[in-house]
């Protein structure tokens, strides 16, 4: 069930997009690669993406939100590095419906609700993915296949890493520094880590993804995450990937639950 809405509209969240990835693995935020495939340049990262619409229920509903809130986006056209972007929230019955624009484009969609407290999923309700491949396979059929289970390498939020990610992400919301809290867009971003951490890709784009919280996860601590492949087809000459994760904080506490979409094979390098 969610919350009872305000009847208060929440001020648009404008900010000057940064692109976090330029030097990243995955070529897609890359200028040059980029243009490659049709675009004005290299893209800024969808979980980037999704931290500017994550500001606005954190802005309706504070730190409830990272705690027993969920969020999804969708990402429908690119967001560029240095262009002014505004993201705008209209309340529903069901809680925020969430448009995000750039270049007078809609770039992407979000939508977020504040739900009933309800019990996280035991950490074993997930089964523990095998160690991390030595040598990453190629992403194909085979190396993500539907059942495939998933891991990553451990990463320790540090309060370093985290306060440079704010600067990053453009967040103005002074909660996470307050209280020393992991922003969601660095929990969404456990999705891809999950995918480059166990298969070579090349360039690739994020789709959209939906993100349950259970508990808001703390600066200091390391996550981790189980997850499993649940799709892998082809539509209009793009191979998706999609995924279901189980993020835990220190291994054992489940913090959020991702389901995550992917292009991990986009038509344009199938036809080079």
């Amino acid at each position: 069930m969610s919350a009872t809405v305000s009847a208060t509209a929440l001020p648009p969240h404008r900010l000057e997009a940064f692109n976090t990835s330029k030097d990243s693995e995955n070529k897609i935020h890359d200028d040059t690669v980029a243009r490659r495939f049709g675009f004005a340049g290299g893209l800024v990262p969808g979980v980037d993406v999704y931290g500017y619409i994550s500001h606005m229920p954190v802005a309706r509903w504070g730190r409830a939100w990272l705690e027993r809130g969920v969020g999804t986006c969708r990402l429908l056209k690119p967001v560029y590095d240095g262009e002014m972007t505004t993201v705008t929230a209209q309340e529903t019955p069901d809680g925020l419906s969430i448009e995000v624009t750039s270049r007078n484009t809609l770039c992407a969609t979000g939508t977020a609700a504040l739900l009933a407290a309800t019990p996280a999923p035991a950490r074993d309700s997930y089964a523990a993915p095998p160690a991390l491949p030595a040598d990453r396979p190629p992403a194909d059929e085979t190396s993500l296949a539907v059942g495939t289970l998933l891991g990553m390498e451990p990463l320790l939020v540090t309060p370093s890493f985290a306060a440079d990610y704010l600067r990053d992400v453009r967040e103005t919301d002074g909660l996470y520094a307050r209280e020393g809290l992991v922003h969601p867009a660095t929990i969404l971003r456990v999705g891809n880590w999950v995918l480059r951490h166990n298969v070579v890709l090349g360039p690739w784009i994020h789709v959209g993804s939906t993100v349950r919280h259970f508990a808001a996860a703390r600066v200091g601590r390391t996550l981790t995450a189980r997850g499993r492949v649940t799709a892998n087809y082809d539509r209009k000459g793009h191979r998706f990937v999609e995924l279901d994760i189980l993020v835990l904080a220190d291994a054992k506490t489940a913090v959020a639950h991702i389901a995550h979409t992917a292009i991990y094979r986009p038509r344009q390098v199938m036809a080079a």
